[in-house]
């Protein structure tokens, strides 16, 4: 009425449309008045009773899974860790099954030699690559009964050239997927690999649908670049992110969001992950018990990824990609994951796993390999022995590095060039939500003596730092020491734009900030 007085004074003239329904049923005699009364009064009703029952509802286990979801648990009930390493005579079986070619197909010349490598790496057991895990991931799934599904833009190739998941006969144009052969009898489309149109809400929107309908498959959505990712903003702020909280629904969908300051320029550096975590529904101060034995029975340590909305991470290995991954079908429950996946590493010499850590054998007294790795310590120097859950003191080291991501890299490779290794500690932190409380405790308590920072490539206004910094408060406060207020940061300036576009500005940025987290004399802002 305020804006359009005249149009509702005649809507308000005009009778509902149930009433004019009901008097052309009994003019017609379909109905009589008794009839149409006790329709509506039953109407009635169930609004009402459910509305009462609303008022004091508690959601019961049926509740959240619908019936092919049979298994799997709601975040009330506690679901065990289970490893994901698999036999080393298994890898070496769908190693060879996935980079062997048909010998009357003609592949380009580039591409044979990247499956000469690949079969290379499973034949010698060292130097696996990032796109060889995640072949392996997936073929190791794919052995176990589980479909695959990846989509997005680009995905068959890769937008890096790096997966070559589709192969094209150089002659006739037909295609051969390996992964659809990985063991004799494999089922037709038991992985399904498919380029998608430059629709990501679209797109992100039916892979979100296909997870929710199929828990036992491993469902991927793959964008371009990261930065294109907020084109399906919608699909994570109103679905993916608090779907299982607004509709008691899980989800395993896992999200690649390429990401990564290669001097690429401001739309294609950066993923956003300080919006997907911030977006987390994890109290920073509120400290999980992280008691060992708890945490390999259950315990609260062992749901708090459970109670968690989604998961996000940002890996620096290849054979923790692969476990992250199968970690999404490995449990018993589903859980949406961000990955902040690599550009740089796809290629980067460092950037290296050797099968053993695809293994599901503990190497030496560790859980290397075994599962994925939420910290990875600095283990410079230490005995093989010391590589476990407890690692010895270090009371000479006057500074710890905490990072995420590809910095590592930078981090280690001028620490290295500089001698820093005795004074300098380097600790990835490969998972970011649900933060890794109990592990960034032990690394407080294998420094005693040393100041923490954290370094990014990242805006300071961007990336993980003002995520980190009251949860590695909430740590220090568990641990007795000195809490940081405002913890010591190298990175970039706050910034508009998430990148500069000028190449020699982001060398000299890149150069700064890595100086900033090794020189012991810089002055943090």
């Amino acid at each position: 009425m305020f804006t359009q007085p005249l149009m509702y004074k005649k809507i308000k003239a005009k009778k509902h449309s149930h009433e004019m329904y009901a008097e052309q049923l009994l003019a017609e005699g379909t109905f009589t008045k008794e009839e149409v009364r006790a329709i509506h009064d039953k109407v009635q009703t169930l609004l009402n009773d459910a509305f009462e029952a609303a008022k004091d509802y508690r959601p019961q286990k049926k509740d959240w899974l619908a019936s092919h979801w049979h298994g799997f648990m709601s975040p009330a009930q506690m679901s065990r860790i289970r490893n994901t390493g698999v036999p080393a005579d298994l890898l070496r079986t769908v190693g060879h099954a996935i980079t062997a070619l048909p010998e009357d197909f003609v592949a380009h010349r580039q591409i044979r030699k990247v499956y000469e490598q690949r079969r290379a790496m499973v034949d010698s057991g060292e130097g696996v690559d990032w796109a060889m895990a995640e072949a392996l991931a997936f073929a190791t799934l794919l052995s176990e009964g589980n479909h695959v599904r990846l989509s997005g833009q680009d995905v068959e190739r890769g937008t890096f050239s790096h997966r070559h998941a589709v192969l094209h006969d150089q002659n006739s144009g037909a295609k051969y997927v390996p992964l659809n052969h990985v063991f004799p009898g494999q089922k037709n489309n038991s992985f399904t690999v498919c380029n998608s149109s430059l629709s990501e809400f679209g797109v992100l929107g039916f892979e979100l649908g296909y997870s929710m309908e199929s828990p036992n498959s491993l469902v991927l959505w793959e964008a371009q670049f990261g930065d294109f990712a907020n084109g399906a903003q919608i699909i994570f702020d109103q679905f993916l992110s608090s779907g299982e909280a607004k509709w008691l629904r899980q989800s395993g969908l896992v999200c690649l969001l390429p990401h990564g300051y290669d001097g690429q320029g401001p739309e294609h550096s950066s993923a956003r992950l300080e919006r997907f975590l911030q977006m987390c529904d994890e109290n920073p101060y509120d400290m999980p018990h992280h008691d060992e034995a708890q945490w390999f029975t259950g315990g609260h340590l062992g749901t708090q990824i459970q109670r968690a909305n989604w998961q996000v991470v940002n890996c620096t290995t290849p054979a923790n990609y692969f476990h992250v991954l199968r970690r999404q079908v490995h449990r018993q429950f589903r859980k949406p994951l961000i990955v902040m996946s690599p550009k740089n590493l796809l290629r980067h010499p460092m950037c290296k796993s050797p099968l053993r850590e695809f293994d599901d054998m503990p190497d030496d007294a560790n859980i290397v390999g075994v599962r994925f790795k939420r910290v990875i310590m600095d283990d410079t120097g230490l005995l093989p022995k010391d590589r476990g859950p407890r690692p010895p003191q270090e009371p000479n080291v006057k500074r710890v590095v905490f990072c995420s991501g590809k910095v590592f890299y930078d981090l280690h490779a001028e620490r290295e060039k500089q001698g820093k290794e005795g004074t300098i500690a380097i600790v990835r932190v490969e998972q970011l939500a649900p933060f890794p409380f109990d592990l960034i405790c032990r690394e407080i308590r294998r420094y005693p003596n040393a100041q923490l920072l954290w370094c990014q490539e990242e805006p300071m206004n961007m990336g993980a730092y003002f995520h980190v910094q009251p949860r590695f408060d909430t740590c220090l406060q568990e641990e007795g020491r000195p809490m940081l207020g405002r913890m010591p940061y190298a990175g970039r300036p706050p910034m508009a734009a998430t990148a500069t576009g000028f190449g020699d500005v982001h060398v000299r940025e890149q150069a700064k900030l890595i100086d900033g987290a090794l020189n012991l004399d810089y002055c943090y802002p």
